[in-house]
């Protein structure tokens, strides 16, 4: 990450007790001692300007963070350049634990707008596994989580076809977005492009934009200079053959 894109924070601007996160109810609650240990964890904050690569493949990173505000996208490169986006990165999720447990990022991450990350220390992570059980079933829960959402995504991109790809892989961003407190109102807003959208799917561009222009035509949703805004969310899933996310609250590291 370039210091012209990436600017620490002189101070914190969100200490953890007053996380504007937490209040949400997506998240679960922190006991007294699990906020005083992530308080310390903590080392302060990152702005992130909106393009910038947060983690690069292949990179050894001494942080691992999380998403305070902001969208963010994680992908692989072929060597030609064909790039494969994986999934999105909204507030309280992490990103740069796989670095912090394997040694090294196997996949990029990529900020699709302005961020601020909370910044924590990886060599502090042995910590919380021996005296904190609960933030590292927490850490797990996460794991696990994502490799719920990459099995619903690879069954997307097997069995479903382009238009019902398309519906469901919107949804879901969109579902996502509102658990984690973005676009609390309709219609949701999502800031990528199609070309995010044929990266994600493994569609031609031209492919993708006759596919958005049937969504379009449905009035399911309306693409903008922002990005995407999702006019019908249930009539996304109901094309889609989704029955949604159905989580209970969810961990905040």
């Amino acid at each position: 990450m370039s210091s012209q894109s990436a600017r620490p924070a002189a101070s914190r601007q969100y200490p953890c007790e007053k996380c504007p996160l937490r209040p949400l109810p997506a998240f679960r609650e922190f006991d007294k001692q699990e906020l005083s240990f992530i308080s310390t964890f903590k080392r302060g904050e990152l702005a992130v300007d909106k393009g910038a690569t947060v983690l690069v493949e292949g990179s050894h990173s001494a942080h691992l963070y999380t998403v305070l505000s902001g969208w963010a996208f994680r992908y692989k490169l072929l060597s030609d350049g064909r790039r494969q986006i994986l999934n999105f990165s909204m507030p309280g999720d992490l990103i740069g634990l796989q670095g912090s447990l394997m040694g090294e990022m196997q996949h990029s991450v990529e900020a699709l707008s302005p961020m601020l990350l909370c910044v924590f220390e990886r060599d502090q992570l042995q910590e919380l596994y021996r005296n904190h059980p609960g933030l590292a079933y927490d850490i797990t829960w996460i794991a696990s989580r994502e490799e719920r959402m990459l099995d619903e995504n690879l069954l997307s991109i097997g069995r479903r076809t382009a238009l019902e790809r398309a519906a469901y892989l919107i949804a879901f961003i969109a579902s996502r977005a509102r658990s984690a407190g973005l676009n609390g109102k309709t219609p949701v807003q999502i800031p990528i492009t199609q070309q995010h959208i044929a990266d994600t799917l493994g569609l031609s561009l031209v492919h993708t934009n006759k596919t958005i222009r049937k969504l379009m035509d449905r009035k399911l949703v309306m693409w903008r200079d922002g990005g995407c805004e999702v006019i019908d969310y249930d009539g996304l899933k109901k094309l889609a053959r989704w029955e949604g996310l159905g989580e209970e609250r969810r961990p905040l590291i």
